[in-house]
């Protein structure tokens, strides 16, 4: 969430970077603003009463109970302790209807972020590897497939037990499907603790706690799976991603400035209901209910944010190269930003049978937006101050799509795919797979 004194002491400079996101901030903006006055003027009168009913107390220690000044006094003191306990009870509404709205506003786009509207204004940064033959997806006599003619003709995918097992948008990978999948996720986290990751398991249901600390709640509740509520506990949901987890795993603690960075990797599946997405790329593996990713997650000192952004994107990079797969690095614009995020790569992968690039990959940096939320703390060497930690996310990458860009870019003109060399380990050392 944002920072209420920083809301009211640059007010114009707040609505100007929200503004860059999209139209409909001020009206919020100004109820904020409003709502953090009100708070310290509540504050400044209910310490101004703590203060009278103090010295109102300690008179009284010095004055004859029978006497008509302590009853006096004992009157006066029963009248501020309750001016104080009203003071009290609107001090606290008034902070649950700001908490409450800051829950609503986005995070606000870093400088460097490019103005736009949508991502047709995203920028291109850089593009890696090219597509050649029948990768190009080109109109030849022999054309690209998409990824689901690829599978099902090499027995990899089950769309139809998927069906039956659990509805639409859910898959089933049988034999060398499956063992494709586990080489993907495997691979991907032996290159991650090379470079100096730490693995974490973590677990599939979370509370709400954690979703309210990374951002998901409440603005992306229709997308997530609440489980059914059981009498005595609090809400539960199947977890959207683990970088939920990963970030909530110091929630609520004041870390040293030696502790940072610290750096995650955790392999999850992901749960989302993929609310208003119906009709968009409902065919195969590209958005299902349940999905695989490899997360990455740094938690960093405030200096070293925008710096460990590029280390984030460097690392998902990695995989895409490693696996040889054409891709392009997006910068996106500020309309196109996520809600916690002040700053975004999208990692997008070629798929030749639809000739255009997909994202696999996003990576974000989001200031200290989310450590405000799940109150992560640091104490900088030398202070006694503590500070918000600054926390990074990204996919390292989306294992499913990665799957569909290996089975698209691999294939060949006889009907087979390659088995991308560094899988070819994890594979049982196969190096084609064939109908």
């Amino acid at each position: 969430m944002l920072d209420t004194r920083h809301i009211e002491q640059a007010f114009g400079d707040v609505e100007t970077a929200l503004a860059r996101r999209g139209p409909g901030v001020r009206p919020a903006l100004e109820a904020l603003a409003g709502l953090a006055t009100k708070r310290r003027t509540q504050l400044v009168a209910l310490e101004s009463r703590r203060a009278e009913r103090n010295v109102a107390s300690e008179a009284m220690a010095s004055l004859d109970p029978k006497s008509e000044a302590f009853a006096a006094r004992r009157s006066s003191l029963r009248e501020l302790s309750t001016a104080t306990k009203a003071l009290e009870t609107e001090l606290k509404e008034t902070e649950e209807a700001l908490s409450q709205l800051l829950d609503t506003v986005p995070n606000l786009p870093h400088a460097s972020v490019p103005d736009g509207t949508s991502e047709a204004d995203n920028v291109v940064m850089r593009t890696w590897g090219s597509a050649s033959g029948r990768a190009a997806g080109g109109m030849e006599a022999n054309p690209a497939e998409d990824h689901v003619a690829v599978a099902e003709r090499l027995g990899l995918l089950d769309m139809a037990a998927a069906a039956k097992l659990s509805g639409a948008r859910f898959v089933v990978l049988r034999k060398e499907g499956a063992r494709l999948l586990r080489a993907l996720i495997n691979w991907m986290l032996e290159t991650h603790l090379t470079a100096g990751y730490e693995e974490v398991w973590v677990p599939a249901i979370l509370n709400e706690a954690a979703l309210r600390g990374t951002g998901q709640l409440p603005k992306f509740e229709e997308d997530q799976f609440e489980l059914v509520r059981v009498e005595g506990e609090g809400r539960r949901f199947l977890s959207p991603t683990a970088e939920v987890a990963l970030t909530n795993l110091h929630a609520g603690d004041l870390l040293a400035a030696t502790d940072l960075p610290k750096r995650f990797v955790a392999y999850a599946p992901c749960f989302r209901r993929e609310a208003g997405s119906y009709g968009r790329d409902t065919r195969g593996m590209i958005r299902n209910h349940q999905f695989d990713k490899v997360e990455l997650v740094h938690l960093v000192a405030p200096e070293a944010g925008e710096a460990a952004l590029e280390e984030l994107c460097g690392a998902a990079e990695r995989i895409l190269q490693g696996l040889n797969l054409h891709y392009r690095v997006v910068s996106l614009c500020a309309g196109d930003l996520g809600f916690s995020a002040r700053k975004t790569y999208d990692l997008e992968v070629w798929l030749p049978s639809a000739g255009a690039f997909r994202e696999i990959s996003s990576c974000s940096w989001c200031g200290d937006f989310q450590a405000r939320r799940a109150q992560i703390r640091y104490r900088p060497e030398g202070s006694k101050k503590t500070e918000f930690v600054h926390t990074l996310n990204g996919s390292g990458v989306a294992v499913g799509r990665a799957f569909v860009a290996v089975l698209e870019q691999y294939q060949q003109a006889d009907g087979s795919m390659v088995v991308p060399e560094v899988l070819r380990p994890f594979m049982g050392g196969q190096t084609v797979l064939r109908a």
